[in-house]
């Protein structure tokens, strides 16, 4: 469960779930941690506090949305570090886009969820991979998937949408990327209380813990482990595979 040594990219770092893998990462004995995220603020603060407590940290701004971005990010990335050992593709549109059924749901919306949530991680594994490639230790990519993509959530079909596409697109790079001694993995979180899920109903909380076999809210420290876990050389023969994380709301 060890990161020692590795350089980890964590995408939407900047804060609540994203900052928390960050941090699980640093902690874990990372040697660097990219911390990628649209908004710099956000960024620049996840990545001062890493180093506070005494992580190699960086920030390095980039818009999922943006292919000119993503490749430049990746350049700058290859500037710094040279190579990377993982990739966390954490950021997602996921705030305040939930509530509407799926005739209310505008175009605009559903395509700029699945220009983030979808193309966008095809475009940063695409512009990572040649540094995944560089690993010694062996690359690494762990995709944000969801939960939601597994009982089907009702009044939430972009995003539920873009989830399936991420676990799938997860399978089909685990074949492409295998040759390369690159695995590939998900995790399918359940309702995590972050920034992001702030404005869920109370009656969806109730209803994911009430749901699950462990009946409490899911933070994001409960998260981290599955993360890090994926990311280290426990898991270097796994790839391919969805992993729930959700206190049993679902299995998988």
């Amino acid at each position: 469960m060890t990161l020692s040594g590795r350089i980890i990219v964590v995408t939407g770092a900047g804060r609540g779930l994203g900052q928390a893998f960050a941090e699980g990462c640093a902690a874990a004995g990372a040697s660097t941690v990219v911390v990628a995220d649209i908004n710099t603020a956000w960024g620049e603060r996840t990545a001062a506090a890493l180093k506070e407590k005494g992580t190699e940290a960086v920030f390095l701004p980039v818009d999922l949305a943006d292919p000119a971005s993503v490749e430049g990010f990746a350049a700058a990335v290859a500037k710094r570090c040279g190579h990377i050992d993982g990739l966390l593709n954490n950021a997602a549109i996921a705030t305040g886009i939930g509530g509407k059924t799926f005739e209310e749901i505008d175009i605009e919306t559903w395509d700029r969820v699945m220009t983030v949530n979808v193309r966008g991680t095809w475009l940063m594994v695409r512009a990572m991979a040649p540094l995944l490639r560089k690993s010694k230790a062996g690359g690494r990519i762990v995709n944000l998937a969801s939960d939601t993509a597994l009982w089907g959530a009702p009044r939430l079909l972009h995003y539920v949408s873009s989830k399936g596409a991420i676990i799938s697109m997860t399978r089909s790079l685990a074949r492409e990327l295998g040759p390369d001694g690159i695995a590939v993995n998900a995790i399918a979180p359940g309702l995590v209380l972050v920034e992001a899920t702030e404005y869920v109903p109370e009656e969806r909380k109730r209803h994911y813990v009430e749901g699950r076999a462990m009946q409490r809210a899911q933070m994001p420290d409960d998260v981290t482990g599955a993360a890090v876990y994926l990311l280290s050389d426990g898991a270097g023969f796994v790839t391919g595979q969805l992993l729930p994380v959700n206190g049993g709301f679902v299995f998988n």
